[in-house]
């Protein structure tokens, strides 16, 4: 009966949608970790190398420079929220942060005597970047790292007053115009500070975070002994639509390296493939149960916990686990028995539309031998559990980077694909970055709530163990997660030119249904004299048709004389003026998103977009908002040989022209509709590299444009009636 009323419910609902938690919300509504964000888009952006290769550590490549003392990395216009900033120590400190077109000053404690820095420095005004959502290099390692939210209505801008090592990675969130957001978006004022309940809940990492005793929440427990190759189930449940909110172990501590090599598995509603297949140490966010200074915790982040008790040491994970029908949580044995394993779960009922979330996965995979020139592929949901479309968000990754205590692998940086996009929506500066660390994390170890380095030494001359060498590194997305619609491929790079030998083992945890939420239903091919006629395109003063032989930002173009990437041709159009053409959306849509490949040679690429129907006369055009894409595949390198050195004017020019870019259309719009017209209207934006630098040729290029709508998932259990498909 129960299963029944829950169908009914999918069915009733099904053009309902789950509201999307903005800025605080992010944190304080953290239990909706698993629901899909149908409108809302993550991006990360940095200083990394424009040609693929690892100058500077990937410090140092501005966008532009308006000024001596203000040289752009961050560059957004349309509304949105940023998440996250990392930097290296004080490094480029005073930053700007304006938002709105008003500058706010934001700076490092150690920056007024940068060559002496400060001990327990802080970010100023530190009441604005307090602890647990702001950590300097004294805590982390190396870096400094905020997770304060900043809201923007308008546009944002991050500027580094200085530029030696001036390294950095930045995520934030633009959503469509009329999706279902927790609170509207609000500027940052520079001024107020962040909220006291969304302080205490991360301070709160380390410790027990899931709900006990109401609201039907049940508690199960229970102790097994866990022979060796041998699958032993844990726990089951068949209670229907619930959601596991916590899923602890406990081994006493001289078992606790034998129960590191030991598998977790979790199946989902009877599925034909486990979702959570993984180590247990690394499932927990740490390479090995080895504690080589006897810490209390190994692990203490916000959703997984790794703490050393007198006489045993507990495991628990607090990622909220949505199931519809069952779940079975079984353990694996390695080559070596453990005894005395202890369990407990805990999971309560869920209310929600099945499509509303989705199930969490902890994908491994085993790297022994990487392959040289390629990256490290951790996910590609095309390929994962049957393949095929999957909506959801990524959420973080727990990995180990070598078994050598070999630290300069870690130059890799981390690149993630999503929707169809052959530009990385991700595009970090390295591993150890990724990891919250700076320099290697100066070979220490630290945890924090979202980061963390947990364990392996210094090197492989000071490790005191062959456990000691085993380097394990953490990174988890809450706020800052990355939704995806169709699909994802999650990669790393091995070493600065995909050149490092070392043995990698990952694990990627992710919420996916395999079902999409992004539906890909048109794309005119500019160039192409049909698919221009299909699609009624029409731009008078567009170019002739012209051919690029070119390159996506991938990784190296060569390795050791061999080419990795080789150019490929395309062809497209610039303009000066406008051009208009119709695309097919879905009319269930939920917003609309367009990707547009171009020639990115041409910087600082604006346009106001306009959108009508599709039917003959003269079009009603509706303003759709600002399509801006800062920088061009020239950047300007400035990496003078010490802290206070002189801001430098190095113009670098990659050969990676080819670019996939996003606008996001509002709801208002394209709701109802099955045709829309757009226009674009080229708005150019005249900035130079630098103070004095030539302007380019400036110019709209238009290769592809995509349109994809955002909807509400199908999706039901197999053998079930309702709403979707199998």
């Amino acid at each position: 009966m129960r299963s029944i009323v829950w169908l009914c419910c999918l069915a009733a609902s099904a053009a309902a949608q789950p509201i999307i938690p903005v800025g605080p919300d992010a944190y304080r509504l953290w239990e909706r970790w698993p629901y899909q964000r149908i409108g809302a888009r993550a991006y990360l952006r940095s200083t990394y190398d424009r040609s693929g290769g690892n100058e500077r550590a990937d410090a140092s490549h501005f966008l532009y420079q308006e000024a001596d003392d203000f040289n752009v990395t961050l560059d957004v216009q349309s509304p949105g929220v940023l998440y996250f900033v990392r930097y290296n120590h004080w490094h480029g400190s005073p930053w700007h942060y304006e938002v709105d077109h008003k500058d706010h000053i934001v700076q490092e404690s150690s920056t007024t005597d940068p060559l002496h820095p400060a001990n327990g420095s802080s970010f100023l005004p530190e009441r604005l970047f307090p602890k647990p959502l702001a950590w300097t290099w004294a805590e982390t390692k190396g870096a400094d790292l905020s997770w304060v939210p900043i809201g923007f209505s308008q546009s944002f801008r991050m500027a580094y007053s200085r530029t030696f090592y001036g390294t950095g990675y930045y995520i934030y969130h633009q959503f469509v115009d009329g999706a279902k957001l927790s609170r509207p978006i609000a500027s940052w004022d520079g001024a107020t500070p962040p909220d006291d309940d969304v302080l205490a809940l991360v301070s709160r990492a380390g410790s027990d975070l899931a709900p006990a005793g109401t609201g039907g929440i049940r508690e199960q427990s229970g102790r097994i002994q866990l022979a060796a190759n041998r699958t032993i189930s844990v726990w089951t449940d068949a209670h229907g639509p619930s959601m596991i909110r916590a899923l602890e172990f406990s081994v006493p501590r001289d078992q606790a390296p034998a129960f590191s090599k030991a598998r977790l598995r979790v199946t989902w509603d009877g599925r034909g493939s486990a979702s959570i297949d993984a180590p247990v140490s690394l499932f927990y966010g740490a390479g090995i149960l080895y504690n080589r200074d006897n810490r209390e915790y190994l692990v203490k982040s916000f959703p997984m916990v790794v703490r050393y008790g007198p006489d045993r040491v507990h495991l628990s994970c607090y990622f909220p686990m949505p199931f519809f029908r069952s779940a079975r949580v079984e353990l694996i044995g390695a080559g070596v028995p453990v005894a005395d394993v202890e369990w407990k779960v805990r999971s309560g009922p869920y209310r929600d539309p099945a499509n509303y979330v989705g199930y969490f996965h902890a994908t491994y995979r085993d790297h022994p031998t990487p392959e040289p020139g390629k990256d490290l592929v951790l996910l590609d949901t095309t390929r994962t559990e049957g393949g095929g479309d999957w909506s959801g968000s990524f959420v973080g990754t727990s990995f180990i980077f070598s078994h050598d205590a070999v630290l300069n692998t870690l130059e890799g940086d981390p690149r993630f694909f999503f929707d169809d996009s052959s530009t990385p929506q991700a595009q970090g500066t390295g591993t150890e970055e990724w990891g919250g660390g700076g320099d290697y994390w100066g070979g220490e170890n630290m945890t924090l709530p979202f980061a963390g380095h947990p364990t392996g030494a210094k090197n492989a001359q000071t490790a005191i163990s062959e456990e000691d060498k085993i380097e394990s590194a953490y990174r988890f997305l809450l706020a800052d997660l990355m939704p995806f619609g169709k699909n994802a491929r999650i990669q790393l790079e091995h070493g600065g030119l995909d050149e490092s030998t070392q043995h990698y083992q990952t694990v990627t945890y992710w919420y996916g249904l395999p079902a999409p939420a992004l539906v890909r239903t048109d794309e005119l091919i500019v160039g192409d004299e049909t698919s221009e006629r299909q699609h009624r395109y029409r731009s008078p003063d567009a170019s002739a048709p012209y051919e690029i032989s070119s390159r996506y930002e991938w990784g190296p173009d060569t390795l050791q004389g061999r080419e990795i990437y080789p150019a490929e041709t395309d062809r497209g159009r610039t303009t000066r003026t406008a051009s208009e053409f119709i695309l097919r959306i879905d009319p269930r849509n939920l917003g609309v998103m367009l990707r547009r490949k171009l020639d990115y040679s041409f910087p600082n690429q604006r346009a106001e977009v306009f959108v009508a129907g599709a039917k003959s006369g003269q079009p009603e055009w509706k303003p759709a908002g600002v399509w801006y894409l800062a920088g061009s595949n020239t950047c300007v390198f400035s990496s003078p040989g010490e802290e206070l050195g002189a801001t430098q004017h190095v113009v670098q020019t990659s050969n990676r022209r080819f670019r996939d870019d996003e606008f996001l259309l509002p709801l208002a719009l394209t709701q109802g509709r099955k045709t829309i017209r757009v226009r674009v209207k080229f708005t150019p934006v005249s900035t130079p590299l630098y103070p004095g630098y030539p302007l380019p040729e400036l110019a709209w290029s238009e290769m592809r444009y995509t349109a994809y709508s955002f909807v509400m998932p199908k999706f039901r259990l197999k053998g079930s009636r309702g709403l979707g498909v199998d």
